[in-house]
């Protein structure tokens, strides 16, 4: 495969063609999007850019910036993290080593929460949201986009992912509405809370070596580790959910694959009670679980 994008010879357009044809080759799936935002990102041009120059001559400079992408894309790292941003529910989020690179399937968790407040009636009230384990902020920023009146307590500890988080909070104006502590899920937390949300890790430890290269290589260890069976992380944080809930209270949880009887039987041991079968992924796999406290 060529090392070179033809420094200065290429145009924009041919530049772009050229790449995703080497991306598809080496079996990206999304070797055409991929090509557009890393010559974007190259040439710092947004799609309506890319179309206006498509007839410009790369420089040797676009071409040498432009390589350099391609061989971190040709050797596995996912576009965001070389573009240090992925969007999630529309929203722009900055990523840093800390964080997961945000997926569509935790949408599912979003969904699911506000299916379950609009459907209560309560979307419109001043709620207290917890986000326990945010990493990027994006679940927590994306509820805080839908739910004008709500406030959202988000921990992490990683103290490197709670400020990437702060930061994409700041950039997307909700700073005001959001409070970032740095604690183990819920044990830094006190009082009550209406809704708590989380993705946490949940992939067995034996597992994570058979993972694409993507996610084995660069997202961090911490945030996918689920120990053993995959639930070491579900275990405190559900205990500790069911005592910060309100009466009536919602968790909606992310899970893996198989996953969900044995959360749903944890979330039951500790005095919640599920709230229907899971919400299903884009490709059908059962990925959020929601469950409510019950009066006591």
């Amino acid at each position: 495969m060529s090392a070179s994008t033809g420094h200065g010879s290429q145009t924009v357009e041919s530049a772009r063609r050229a790449l995703a044809a080497r991306l598809k080759a080496a079996g990206g799936d999304a070797a055409e999007l991929d090509a557009r935002l890393l010559v974007g990102a190259a040439l710092g041009l947004d799609l309506t850019g890319l179309i206006t120059a498509a007839k410009r001559a790369l420089t040797s400079d676009e071409s040498d910036r432009l390589e350099r992408l391609a061989v971190r894309r040709l050797a596995g790292e996912p576009v965001a993290r070389i573009l240090g941003v992925k969007e999630f529910w529309g929203l722009p989020l900055q990523l840093s080593a800390a964080t997961l690179v945000p997926r569509p399937d935790t949408e599912t968790v979003v969904e699911r929460a506000l299916e379950l407040l609009r459907a209560d009636g309560t979307a419109g009230r001043a709620l207290r949201i917890a986000d326990l384990g945010t990493g990027s902020g994006a679940i927590l920023l994306a509820l805080l986009s839908e739910l004008p009146n709500a406030h959202g307590f988000a921990t992490d500890i990683s103290a490197e992912a709670l400020q990437t988080a702060s930061r994409n909070a700041a950039e997307l104006g909700l700073a005001d509405r959001a409070t970032w502590i740095k604690c183990d899920y819920g044990s830094g937390l006190t009082g009550a809370f209406d809704l708590i949300v989380s993705n946490p890790p949940y992939i067995p430890s034996a597992d994570i070596a058979g993972l694409d290269i993507e996610v084995r290589e660069h997202d961090p260890r911490a945030a996918l580790d689920g120990g053993a069976d995959g639930l070491d992380a579900y275990r405190p944080l559900i205990s500790q959910s069911a005592g910060l809930l309100v009466s009536n209270g919602l968790l909606v949880v992310e899970v893996g694959q198989g996953q969900s009887g044995d959360v749903e039987a944890l979330m039951t041991a500790s005095g919640l009670s599920p709230t229907g079968p899971p919400r299903a992924d884009l490709g059908g796999v059962p990925r959020a679980i929601s469950a409510r406290r019950l009066p006591r």
